[in-house]
Parts: C-alpha cells; sequence; structure tokens
C-alpha cells in the first residue's frame, strides 16, 4: 500500500497547498506519486492543470465527502505515495484525511495565530492515533528567528521537523509553472531546504 501525507492545517494561508505540490513534483521524480485535493478551493487542481499542459502528469484526484475513503483505497493501489491537501478547517473531510495517513504534516508559519491555530488539527491526529509533526513554513527574518520559533515549539512539547522552508519567490515562482522548486531551480536554496525536509519527512515514517 502507498504512504499517505496528509498536510492539514486549520488556518488558511500557511502555504498548505504548496507544500503538497512541492513535495508531490520531488517524490515524482522515483516514485508513483497522486495527489488529493480536498481543499474547497481547489488550488492544487489548478497547479495540476498547468503541469499535465506542460507533460509532466501526477494524478489529481478531488474526490471528498463519502467516496474519500474509496478514492484513497484506489490510489494507493496504484501509487507509491499520495498527498492529500486537506481542507482548511476541521470537518469530517480532514478526519478522513487523518485517518488515511501514514503521517500528518501541519505547516506553520512563525506566528502566534498560526501556532494556535495548528492545536486542533494536532489534537485530531492525537485522536486519530496518527503521527504529526508541525513544519515551519514561510520563516523569514533570517536563521535566528526560524531557530527560535523552532525551540519555542519544541519547549511547549509540540512534535516539530528541524528542517525549515523560507519565505523564497522560488516557491511561489515554481508553483505558479505547475512544478515543484525542485524541479524549477534545483540548485537554489529553496530546492535544498525542500529536500532536506523531504527527508526528514520519509525518515518519520512509522516503520
Amino acid at each position: 500500500m502507498a504512504i499517505v501525507i496528509t498536510v492539514a492545517q486549520q488556518k488558511g494561508g500557511a502555504g498548505k497547498t504548496t507544500l503538497v505540490a512541492n513535495l508531490a513534483a520531488a517524490l515524482a521524480a522515483t516514485r508513483r506519486v497522486a495527489v488529493l485535493d480536498i481543499d474547497p478551493q481547489h488550488t492544487l487542481a489548478r497547479w495540476h492543470a498547468l503541469r499535465a499542459a506542460r507533460g509532466a502528469p501526477i494524478t489529481l484526484s478531488d474526490q471528498a465527502g463519502w467516496r474519500l475513503a474509496a478514492t484513497l483505497d484506489r490510489l494507493q493501489t496504484t501509487h507509491d505515495v499520495v498527498l492529500i491537501d486537506s481542507a482548511p478547517q476541521v470537518d469530517a473531510d480532514a478526519r478522513r484525511a487523518i485517518r488515511a495517513a501514514s503521517v500528518v504534516l501541519v505547516p506553520v508559519q512563525p506566528s502566534a495565530p498560526d501556532i494556535w491555530a495548528a492545536g486542533a488539527t494536532l489534537l485530531l491526529a492525537q485522536e486519530e492515533k496518527r503521527p504529526a509533526h508541525l513544519v515551519l513554513n514561510r520563516a523569514g527574518g533570517g536563521s535566528r528567528v526560524r531557530e527560535a520559533t523552532a525551540r519555542e515549539l519544541v519547549t511547549h512539547g509540540l512534535a516539530v521537523l528541524p528542517q525549515t522552508l523560507g519565505n523564497r519567490a522560488a516557491f511561489s515562482h515554481a508553483f505558479g509553472l505547475g512544478l515543484g522548486v525542485t524541479e524549477d531551480a534545483p540548485r537554489s536554496l529553496a530546492a535544498s531546504e525542500l529536500r532536506l525536509l523531504l527527508s526528514a519527512v520519509l525518515s518519520h515514517l512509522p516503520s
């Protein structure tokens, strides 16, 4: 069965969809990847359409609601990795997506509102007994700010991956082309950060 990575965050603007797209693009270089867009805004589907037009398809599904479980079962039998872009609220679909996850990633910007909003998602993952990790995303202000925020999260007992993603234009530029940053700017600092994060995510998968 495929690995399922669910990216969820109750607060909008944390970079959830961009994270899904970049992880999917990086993984697609060596694995069969599907993305499941259950966010009502369907921004990931727009990224996918741009990607398909470039001849670099990744399987996309936007089935939600009662059909979500069956869709996931189908995708898991034909792919190596399924990434889910969850809705920006804690609802029935978010619960289904988290329940199916091998690991849950919760992107947060280095701000109190993002960290507060992550609590509901982390609680849901705990209720479903799924491993969850915060991802410090769009972190500006230099390495000291990022490191200080990461330390604060750990101090509060929150599981946070040590690898962070900076607030870099390369991520949004690649997304607008239907690509991941590892494809559009493979030698950039943004691509290096993404590869390190992906390695950390894979290392935290249940054995």
